[in-house]
């Protein structure tokens, strides 16, 4: 009898962990790895999503946010399906004790930890969120949570290989060492000023959360729940972005040089504006080509993938506001910083 009970718990996590490989697997490790080769012989891994070939992005209208939701759509789906039967069956299926053990504390060791969890997911922003999203319904706390978060993009082991085939191997060393400071520093400030205010308990469930007892009956419900909720703010907000992103991105060419005033410009937009896994990548490639200066370029490496509108939206149910302005306010210096240090070390 006991044998049983041990192997009816263990259910729960051999499908959490099969979801994950699997999934991962056919969504992000394979095809990337092809992508990795293309990337290598053509020194390139598509068209910018933010304007295709063009110096500018389409003005705002209805057809520029339908096709830019389109697009990106067809880029994510798979990734966003993902996270959400990820995000779900952590809370469902696994036990509600181990998430709270690894990545309870308010430790550094915990922001580490939470971080190297992220390398393989190697997700954007909006598809970690689900993920991020449940880690935090089961104690997660919220600096680990934030390190998972960021991790996911900006230290994406894939992109890394991209941006040094297509842009230059400079350009890897920058992402990576701010991105360290990004993924595992914020992650830390989160904790050290937002945890004790914040807790690490779990936010409120709905009912349908809650319940029914079976987990896989409670898996559903939860799934249900959670792309109910997400899905509709996510897809307004992405049309609005995809029909404003030539206010947020104006006309690109040689005018936009190493000004400070730039460099900071296009870390904010980078910051808010949404894109797929590694979609920075053909956007720095094109708006270089067209003359526009390392510094803005160096910003958008920084700050395109990490968060967006998007995904601060649907983590605000996750993460105070006084954490999510810790993240949003990070991201954006150390955009300011990497357009700097781009300046500085003549890329």
């Amino acid at each position: 009898m006991q044998d049983t009970g041990k192997t009816n718990r263990m259910i729960g996590p051999l499908v959490v962990a099969s979801i994950a490989i699997v999934g991962l697997f056919t969504v992000k490790w394979s095809p990337y790895y092809a992508r990795a080769l293309a990337a290598a012989a053509n020194h390139a891994i598509g068209k910018s999503i933010l304007m295709g070939t063009q110096a500018h992005a389409p003005d705002p209208s209805w057809g520029a946010a339908f096709d830019y939701a389109l697009a990106y759509g067809k880029a994510i789906w798979q990734a966003m399906l993902l996270g959400l039967l990820l995000g779900s069956a952590i809370q469902a299926l696994l036990p509600k004790r181990w998430i709270s053990r690894a990545l309870g504390g308010t430790g550094f060791g915990t922001v580490l930890a939470a971080g190297m969890m992220a390398l393989p997911g190697m997700m954007c922003t909006c598809c970690a969120a689900p993920v991020v999203l449940g880690l935090r319904r089961e104690n997660a706390s919220p600096g680990a949570a934030t390190a998972f978060w960021l991790g996911n993009s900006v230290l994406n082991p894939a992109t890394l290989v991209f941006i040094g085939f297509v842009l230059g191997w400079q350009w890897t060393g920058l992402r990576l060492a701010l991105g360290l400071v990004m993924v595992f520093g914020l992650g830390h400030l989160v904790n050290r000023f937002c945890a004790e205010s914040e807790g690490t308990a779990r936010p409120a469930l709905s009912p349908a959360e809650t319940g029914p007892a079976n987990p896989f009956l409670r898996w559903l419900s939860i799934l249900a729940g959670m792309a109910i909720r997400l899905i509709p703010e996510y897809v307004v907000i992405v049309l609005l972005l995809g029909a404003t992103r030539a206010w947020l991105f104006p006309a690109i060419g040689p005018q936009i040089g190493n000004e400070l005033g730039w460099v900071a410009a296009f870390a904010v937009a980078g910051m808010v504006f949404v894109i797929p896994t590694a979609g920075e990548v053909p956007i720095i490639q094109a708006m270089l080509a067209l003359g526009m200066g390392v510094g803005p370029a160096g910003a958008l490496l920084m700050t395109m993938p990490p968060i967006s509108l998007p995904s601060l939206a649907m983590l605000s149910r996750a993460l105070s506001l006084r954490a999510i302005t810790v993240v949003m306010s990070g991201v954006v210096a150390l955009g300011v910083a990497g357009g700097c240090l781009a300046i500085v070390l003549g890329f």
